[in-house]
């Protein structure tokens, strides 16, 4: 009888590049680039949430363990994946910049419980929306996102200044140096770094205006007490209040990152060679964030969000295994229970918070300009007109917050908040306005033929192909 052969082993290279194993003498360094690329915004989002709603150091430093623990634990799950959750995929996750300014937004509104409760709700529909996902992400074309990301970054520079300057708006001429001082040394570390290195120009701002507040005196380093390791609070705000009303800048925010979400798989995808699936892997990533996001907000945390920032670095290594942002993911979790990393970072002071804060949001505005970008606002069409309209509805309740006083509750919340106001615009003028333009030139191609197309830059009809 002749001997069955053994079943050949795949080779190395049959391994799709993001499901290659890395050594373990490599894992830890590449994986540590991740974590340095990625760990100023979670630093700074927690500070800004400290700074604004006035935490105790020890409440700040709690909650900065949280923050990096699900940090790290979004990071696992995207990577490795869990049933349906998580795209294997080399992702990491960060708490939502836009996501915290609306957190902060209705804590300062409607008190710190509401503001809980709404992370669960928008938490909850995304979860409850995924079986529509083709028809939600419809709704947010880049317009729509455009004016939303714009709006939340206008909105948020007002909320960083007033770290600054303290509630009442005077600043005392110290804490504005100090916090200009910090701004200068973010630029510089920008502009004079390179690589991986520069993404961590956040931090290092942030380290400067430390390091500059003791030697001048301009503000005091007061690392919160504690040693060893801890597990963060559970409800440091107490049991949150669900307010649907309220929690309507989150509701609507937690649909606009489905679009957010599929740009993103699809450029991650592309970058480790894998064929894009945006129905299989979209849902997968949005049930993390959504399951990541109602562990967070039992931990006073907001959103937590599916960040691509990281796949520059592995463009830089040629490294793109799904393995190496596993590995960051558990260094995120250790640094989070590590309790003197936590509360030495609680004793930054809140100039210098906010002036990093002022950078961070800003960058979030031109990120609204470029979304704008995309979309045509040449004036040939409706959406120049949909985008003006949207920014007007979204900076009068900025710009006149007294506007709206004497409405009812409902339509205060409403139109009262800046983002919500902006967005619902933009959506409801793209649907009406484009409807009526597609009727427009449905009509106009009856009368007179099959339409020309536009030159893009002229705007003038471009020149019929002889016959």
């Amino acid at each position: 009888m002749t001997p069955t052969a053994a079943p050949a082993q795949p080779a190395a290279s049959d391994v799709a590049p993001v499901d290659v194993r890395v050594p373990a003498r490599r894992l830890l360094p590449l994986a540590a680039q991740h974590v340095l690329a990625m760990i100023a915004a979670p630093v700074s989002t927690v500070f800004l949430t400290a700074g604004t709603l006035r935490l105790a150091p020890g409440a700040t430093a709690s909650l900065l363990s949280a923050v990096l623990v699900l940090c790290g634990a979004g990071a696992l799950l995207q990577s490795l994946g869990v049933w349906r959750i998580g795209a294997r995929l080399p992702f990491v996750m960060l708490p939502g910049g836009a996501a915290t300014a609306l957190f902060l937004q209705i804590a300062q509104d409607h008190g710190t419980p509401t503001a809980a409760g709404s992370v669960l709700l928008a938490a909850a529909l995304l979860i409850a929306v995924l079986p529509l996902y083709a028809r939600v992400v419809r709704l947010f074309p880049p317009l729509v996102m455009g004016v939303t990301v714009l709006l939340i970054g206008i909105a948020m520079i007002r909320v960083a200044a007033r770290l600054v300057t303290g509630p009442d708006g005077a600043g005392e001429p110290r804490a504005v140096l100090l916090a200009g001082l910090t701004v200068a040394a973010t630029v510089g570390a920008y502009v004079l770094l390179r690589g991986v290195w520069r993404q961590t120009a956040i931090l290092t701002g942030m380290a400067s205006g430390v390091l500059l507040a003791v030697v001048t005196g301009l503000g005091s380093f007061t690392p919160a007490p504690g040693s060893g390791f801890s597990l963060p609070a559970l409800l440091p705000y107490g049991t949150p209040r669900f307010d649907v009303l309220a929690a309507l800048p989150l509701l609507v925010f937690s649909l606009t990152t489905l679009a957010e979400i599929t740009g993103q798989t699809v450029l991650n995808s592309e970058t480790v060679g894998r064929v894009p699936d945006p129905g299989k892997d979209v849902p997968r990533v949005a049930r993390a964030d959504a399951l990541v996001s109602l562990v967070g907000g039992l931990f006073g945390t907001s959103l937590m969000v599916t960040s691509a920032e990281n796949i520059g670095i592995g463009r830089l290594t040629g490294v793109r295994s799904r393995f190496v942002t596993a590995a960051a993911g558990a260094l995120l979790v250790g640094i989070g229970l590590a309790t003197p990393v936590s509360r030495a970072l609680a004793g930054i002071p809140e100039a210098v918070v906010g002036g990093s804060s002022l950078v961070v949001y800003a960058v979030i505005a031109v990120m609204g300009v470029e979304m704008l970008r995309r979309a045509d606002l040449s004036g040939a069409g409706t959406s120049s007109m949909t985008a003006a309209l949207a920014l007007a509805a979204g900076l009068l309740p900025l710009l006149t917050p007294g506007l709206y006083d004497g409405f009812p509750g409902w339509a205060r919340t409403i139109l009262g908040s800046g983002v919500v106001a902006g967005t619902l615009t933009a959506v409801l003028l793209t649907a009406l306005l484009g409807r009526f333009e597609g009727r427009r030139e449905s009509g106009s191609e009856g009368r007179d033929g099959p339409s020309r197309p536009v030159r893009a830059k002229t705007g003038e009809p471009e020149p019929r192909a002889p016959e």
